[in-house]
């Protein structure tokens, strides 16, 4: 009998490759189409869904589903203890719909119903395993995404300017009107906000509270990129201005997540790190105008990224869940083959020459070097490179080799069959799509002349990436020294220059700490005095003299009229 994870990954790859088919069609003949469906017409206005498939929407969408027919095979075995297994691929597949809903709408509303879907589902995955650490982190996650929702709401509201939801007709036309430079701004606030950029990026690695599966999913091709592929829809809207600001957040993410990768110990932690410094990386090519660089740098990190976030949940499932790198170590004795694919991933995340991840990268840094820039973004580019090198080789080197340090009796061993079926395919397309893409989306291919400095800067800053994450791991000198300051610096960068604690206690201090006196001196104080007690008391106090009145009111009368009687003697 067929599992129900088998049936849905076979139904999202046959959508995959009948997409990806499609997508190689489209781009050929350079045809797009657009489908509109009228929902319900109302005093001649008009809700219509719009759908747009060009080859653009098409790719994306068949790598899309291509990772999520993985990861849900995947899950079989990874989540095969679990009780609520049909809600977990339900969910999964929910949060597919959303981000294909995403992918093929030219109109904001539609993209706001997957927009919201992919939020609302996300922290749905976030608490799913219901401790206090996962309620934590879906709440921050759920708020700080709020604000993008916020954002593209009031987008939408702007919308109204013009005859049509539909922002595709009006993005080149009206450029630079005060009203698209208002929509584009609001879009640029919600893409910062779902792909973590600075100030935003503390949510990104507390959304690790998911299963592994769901984070293989989220960093790779759905959630996350959901910001990027909007900015790159929108990249015709962008002014210089914009750009200006959209390269120094990138940069400054981008550097910042490459840090902090060094400095944390948690193996999931540092994946999601990594995925913040690649999205950082895409927001800057985009805000240098290459739009096409960013999508094909988005399509080929979404493989590497997921098929990394499996080895590590395969690490972390024969381990028992432990996820402290320090706690690994020889598991290229144990698990040969998950860590081939480790490495493999790992290497394509360096951007090592001739996997996937090097015709991204390279041509990413030599058209950068090309382009009019001041030394800043030069600099902050290669040393993000050089850092992205640096904390792949000391995860490489904690993980696979040295001396095994977990428990004695342990059964770490290659043996989950669909979680090694799953990442094979993976592995194929992380070695072969790359050049395989550069053919299908550069048919004519770039012009590159530089210097052989500038030619040979990316291979030098990745060796020197290779010899700083070897040093760094083999004498780790910055923990043996337990001195005041390099602690500081430590957790400084550990924490994201201290991000989650402004986002979470830098927030909520002073709302919770005013709430405090608030409480103390009207909802203790004088509310109380004058609201609910004090009427109560004052209501107790009536009924009781009234009661009185009522027991004695024989008496009353009797005495009433004996005065009423001295009354009429004296004044009459």
């Amino acid at each position: 009998m067929l599992s129900v994870c088998y049936v849905y990954a076979v139904f999202l790859l046959v959508f995959s490759l009948l997409s990806f088919v499609s997508s190689g069609l489209f781009m050929v003949l350079d045809y797009s189409l657009m489908l509109e469906f009228e929902l319900l017409s109302l005093n001649s206005v008009g809700i219509i869904m719009t759908v747009l498939l060009d080859w653009m929407s098409l790719l994306f969408m068949s790598f899309v589903l291509f990772i999520s027919s993985m990861v849900i095979y995947y899950s079989e075995e990874y989540m095969s203890g679990d009780i609520n297994m049909s809600r977990f691929i339900m969910l999964v597949f929910m949060f597919v719909l959303s981000m294909m809903l995403l992918i093929i709408s030219p109109n904001l509303i539609s993209i706001l119903l997957g927009w919201d879907g992919l939020g609302l589902v996300s922290y749905c995955l976030v608490i799913y395993y219901q401790n206090v650490k996962s309620y934590n982190a879906g709440m921050i996650t759920a708020l700080t995404n709020r604000i993008g929702d916020v954002a593209l709401l009031m987008a939408i509201a702007w919308m109204m300017n013009y005859g049509s939801f539909n922002y595709i007709y009006y993005l080149d036309c009206m450029k630079n009107t005060y009203e698209m430079n208002i929509i584009v701004v609001l879009v640029m606030l919600a893409a910062m906000t779902k792909s973590a950029q600075i100030p935003f990026s503390s949510w990104l690695p507390a959304a690790m509270a998911a299963p592994t599966p769901v984070s293989s999913l989220v960093h790779s091709s759905t959630l996350v990129t959901a910001g990027v592929y909007l900015l790159i829809r929108f990249s015709a809207g962008l002014t210089s201005h914009m750009m200006m600001v959209l390269l120094f957040i990138g940069t400054m993410t981008m550097f910042m997540a490459g840090a902090g990768a060094n400095f944390e110990f948690d193996l999931k932690k540092i994946i999601a790190l990594s995925t913040l410094s690649q999205l950082g990386l895409m927001l800057s090519i985009l805000a240098l105008g290459e739009y096409k660089l960013a999508l094909f740098h988005l399509l080929i990190h979404a493989l590497f990224k997921a098929l990394l976030f499996m080895c590590a949940g395969c690490m972390i499932h024969n381990l028992g869940n432990c996820q402290d790198i320090r706690n690994m170590g020889s598991l290229v004795e144990m698990l040969p083959l998950t860590c081939t694919f480790f490495i493999i991933s790992n290497l394509a995340l360096c951007g090592l020459p001739f996997l996937s991840g090097f015709y991204s990268k390279d041509l990413i840094l030599e058209v950068l070097s090309m382009t009019y820039l001041n030394v800043y973004i030069y600099i902050i580019f290669f040393l993000s490179v050089g850092l992205t090198v640096c904390y792949t080789f000391r995860l490489l080197y904690y993980v696979l080799v040295g001396d095994f340090n977990y428990g004695v009796l342990n059964m770490v061993s290659d043996s989950g069959l669909p979680m090694l079926k799953s990442m094979l395919p993976l592995t194929m397309s992380v070695v072969f799509a790359g050049s395989v893409l550069m053919w299908l989306m550069f048919p004519t291919p770039y012009f590159i002349c530089l210097p052989l400095f500038m030619k040979m800067m990316t291979l030098m800053m990745v060796l020197m990436g290779i010899w700083m994450g070897y040093s760094l791991s083999k004498f780790a000198f910055y923990y043996t020294n337990k001195s005041l300051c390099t602690l500081s610096v430590s957790l400084f960068m550990a924490t994201m220059w201290n991000m989650p604690y402004i986002s979470s206690y830098g927030v909520n201090y002073y709302p919770i700490a005013s709430g405090r006196v608030i409480y103390n001196s009207l909802d203790q104080g004088w509310s109380e005095y004058l609201g609910s007690q004090n009427i109560y008391m004052k209501m107790k106090y009536m009924a009781s003299y009234f009661q009185f009145l009522y027991n004695n009111n024989l008496k009353i009368f009797m005495l009433l009229l004996v005065m009423w009687v001295l009354f009429m003697i004296l004044f009459l």
